[in-house]
């Protein structure tokens, strides 16, 4: 199903033409329902396949068969606390439902996921009626600035005004490369020379942002963090001039994570909420990982909403994350 990315509506839209959009988001591979499904076919593999073998080889629930099940799980990254709570959870329901039958096992499984992602769910943007910034951090080689360039070009299809700071000004090639998307999209970067103070930048487009009237700055950031403390100090400068050069402003802090890094992505994920007050995650590069569980683990441990999932190199492959059509699309079977 089709969602908005923001907490608003585009008035540009006409009832009609959404229920168009969402017909297509739901039909095979012409939808994102459709992209998603196959963008997780490696974690497909590594959980439901795996589920679907376990069940089939036994003929009455056990322990040996939670247990088998508990290793599948936590094999997936979906992290041994999450882990433990879910089998727990689908113990219970096994013996308050009087379950006998394995083959129930998958649904009763896909029941609990759903309902451990849609606790913390929030999947659209803070963005509304009134300007809005969204800072957005991570380290080094997430796809934090290809995110950006998404996230922008589908803010100004949905009928905002968007402008972008380039505000890695460390990493070579960070500045040139949101141009690029930007020119993309037709939208302008504010930007300084490489290696120059990063909250300049921020301050410069703010105040662009302002003059402008636009609705919407999305701000790149340094990913640095070889040292938590010139982090801390490098991103307090930064959220400091936003709040005292805009106040009254509607604000999304992003952390970008790359799915393949696993567990190292919940490691990157604790210093940056340490550093900075994290309000959503944009989980990347999901198609290239068989250990997609890791969005639940990330949810269910950071207690961070999931915002946005990529699951291609497509510009249309970063989409709000939806719990329900996710674990769908990771259960589907094709019938």
């Amino acid at each position: 199903m089709l969602k908005d990315w923001f907490s608003g509506k585009n008035e540009e839209e006409t009832k009609d033409e959404k229920n168009e959009l969402s017909k297509e988001e739901d039909q095979g591979t012409g939808g994102f329902f459709g992209r998603l499904k196959e963008g997780l076919t490696k974690t497909k593999k590594g959980i439901t396949d795996r589920v679907d073998d376990l069940v089939k080889s036994y003929t009455k629930i056990d322990e040996d068969l939670f247990e088998e099940l508990e290793e599948i799980l936590i094999s997936a990254d979906i992290g041994v606390n999450t882990t433990m709570e879910v089998i727990d959870d689908l113990r219970e329901r096994v013996k308050e439902n009087k379950v006998t039958d394995p083959g129930e096992i998958k649904g009763l499984l896909k029941a609990i996921l759903i309902e451990v992602l849609e606790e913390i769910a929030e999947p659209q943007l803070n963005i509304g009626t009134k300007p809005s910034l969204i800072m957005v951090v991570g380290v080094n080689g997430v796809g934090k600035t290809t995110s950006i360039g998404k996230i922008a070009h589908h803010l100004k299809k949905e009928g905002k005004n968007v402008l972008l700071a380039a505000g890695d000004t460390f990493r070579a090639g960070a500045i040139d490369q949101l141009k690029i998307w930007g020119d993309r999209s037709e939208i302008d970067v504010i930007a300084h020379a490489e290696g120059s103070d990063s909250a300049a930048v921020i301050y410069d487009a703010i105040h662009a942002a302002k003059s402008r009237k636009m609705d919407v700055l999305i701000c790149d950031t340094a990913g640095r963090l070889h040292n938590k403390k010139n982090l801390m100090n490098e991103l307090g400068k930064v959220f400091k001039i936003v709040n005292r050069e805009w106040e009254g402003l509607a604000m999304e802090s992003l952390l970008v994570v790359d799915a393949t890094t696993g567990q190292n992505a919940i490691q990157q994920a604790k210093v940056f909420k340490e550093v900075t007050k994290i309000s959503g995650l944009v989980l990347t590069k999901l198609d290239g990982t068989a250990k997609g569980g890791i969005v639940i683990a990330l949810s269910r441990e950071l207690k961070i909403p999931v915002k946005l999932i990529g699951v291609g190199e497509k510009i249309d492959d970063l989409q709000p994350f939806d719990p329900k059509a996710f674990v769908d699309a990771l259960f589907d079977d094709g019938k």
